[in-house]
């Protein structure tokens, strides 16, 4: 089992309620686990208790068999990926570096990034046909291509498990299909992965497992084709929406109601 989360409770200081009220799911290896819910249910919460992030108020979580609150920061960040919706630098640099980075948790406090770190980032942006980008300024690229480079940046951390904070959220379509494609491709290649979304047809897409992260701070966690159905979705969102088998498509969407 990579993650397994039980009865985790969270509320931040200010706030007048529990974000996340007993909430609990599992994770196995080389499974994607597809997170929905509404505005402000707590998806963002949960992955940052998940991350180490948060301390949460109750509960526990367990990664790769380890009590998550007893590890150290770069124990975490050796195990777990992350990959934000949006990311603005600070600092330019180039792109390379950028992903270089991601090897932070495999050097020492003072250690340089050697001559195979960078062997095996050039690798993984060749893989994701990116190595034309190497050499660009991080700042002057695209949106989709930065979006690309945070998962590029997490694989070559090797991590067993990749959270994604709706990495689709300010995509087009084109780029949104892109990085659905290498999330089910890294799960393909042995990563286990969680991926936080609005879009029911990213998890139809993604099938393995769903979960429904509901405003009372439960989850509700299951096979996909068992947690994203009609009644569940009508819950979450609040409109009719529909999941039919397109024939073209070779799989079920979920489609709204006319306007």
């Amino acid at each position: 089992m990579i993650y397994e989360v039980k009865d985790l409770t969270f509320s931040y200081p200010a706030g007048d309620r529990k974000v996340l009220d007993g909430a609990s799911l599992s994770l196995d290896r080389g499974e994607v686990l597809c997170i929905l819910g509404p505005n402000g249910a707590g998806k963002t919460t949960l992955l940052n208790c998940m991350a180490g992030l948060l301390k949460p108020d109750s509960g526990s979580i367990s990664l790769c068999g380890q009590p998550l609150a007893e590890m150290k920061e770069k124990e975490i960040a050796k195990l777990v990926g992350y990959v934000p919706q949006l990311h603005t630098p600070s600092f330019d640099y180039r792109v390379i570096d950028f992903v270089l980075m991601g090897r932070a948790p495999r050097t020492g406090t003072f250690g340089r990034p050697t001559a195979e770190d960078e062997e095996l980032c050039m690798s993984v942006l060749e893989s994701m046909g990116l190595e034309h980008l190497a050499e660009k300024s991080y700042l002057n690229i695209s949106g989709g291509e930065r979006q690309q480079l945070l998962i590029a940046r997490a694989i070559v951390q090797e991590p067993e498990v990749v959270l994604f904070d709706e990495p689709t959220a300010h995509l087009d379509f084109g780029n949104q299909h892109r990085v659905l494609k290498r999330v089910r491709k890294m799960a393909e290649d042995g990563f286990s992965v969680i991926i936080t979304t609005h879009n029911p047809d990213h998890a139809l897409l993604l099938g393995d497992k769903a979960a429904i992260v509901s405003r009372d701070g439960s989850i509700t966690q299951g096979r996909c084709e068992e947690i994203v159905t009609e009644e569940n979705l009508e819950k979450v969102y609040g409109i009719d929406l529909k999941l039919m088998y397109v024939e073209e498509l070779g799989r079920k969407a979920c489609l709204v109601p006319e306007l």
